[in-house]
């Protein structure tokens, strides 16, 4: 069994992968990360761990996981299935690193946009010759929703909620219709863009706020929540087999 791990800005989130199979997914606090992994250690025959790390972890942590399993570090020097066109490739995400992967194994020779909605919102984009030419960057709802709040000096900070209307008719109701609607109405509009210039789009969305988002899209899309996580696992099979 293999167990992909990624340590989020937010959250780590673990899935234990049979082959190609998810059997189980854990999410749990930063400061967890040892003693959570010992029990899915206990549980779980695993014979190999793959992590991919956007927050910073300390030495002392990998090093303690190291020793309980072997572990494959997400870089960007790693064996890859897709070209990378990216002006700085040393300073990709791994989480982008790992989603790009995925698409290339999982949506074999097409264009493939891949939508992270988590703390920020990243496109990625790979087209059909396995080119992966790069995305965007932007701001995740609940980072809009404590920037509104952090910012100024009245607005409340609210708990993510869908609008009731477009049109809101409270300062509360209008915080919600700008940041939810402005979020869907930015991806629906970065789809299109998209699906401008390459008619055979398939879109991916995954992150914290795909069931979320995916039911207010317009868009045709594949909602994948684990879609990052079972990119982890590809990296570790495809680099195995290499």
């Amino acid at each position: 069994m293999n167990l992909a791990i990624d340590i989020g800005n937010t959250r780590v989130k673990t899935a234990v992968f049979e082959e190609n199979k998810l059997v189980v997914i854990e999410y749990f606090k930063r400061e967890e990360i040892i003693t959570k992994l010992k029990k899915i250690f206990k549980t779980h025959k695993i014979k190999e761990a793959i992590i991919a790390n956007v927050a910073s972890v300390s030495q002392e942590v990998l090093e303690e996981i190291n020793k309980i399993v072997r572990l494959t570090r997400v870089n960007s020097l790693m064996k890859l299935p897709f070209t990378n066109a990216y002006a700085t490739p040393h300073t990709l995400g791994l989480d982008r690193l790992a989603l790009v992967f995925s698409a290339v194994l999982q949506y074999e020779s097409q264009n493939v946009l891949i939508i992270d909605a988590g703390t920020c919102i990243t496109f990625d984009f790979v087209d059909k010759k396995k080119k992966y030419l790069g995305g965007a960057i932007s701001l995740g709802v609940e980072m809009r929703y404590k920037s509104l709040n952090h910012f100024t000096s009245k607005l409340p900070l609210l708990d993510v909620t869908t609008p009731n209307q477009f049109i809101g008719n409270s300062t509360e109701e209008s915080i919600h219709s700008g940041v939810v609607n402005g979020v869907v109405q930015e991806i629906d509009g970065v789809i299109s863009q998209y699906k401008n210039k390459y008619l055979d789009l398939t879109v991916v969305l995954t992150g914290g706020d795909t069931n979320f988002l995916s039911k207010q899209l317009k868009s045709s899309i594949f909602a994948n929540q684990n879609f990052l996580l079972e990119g982890l696992n590809r990296i570790l099979i495809f680099n195995n087999n290499k």
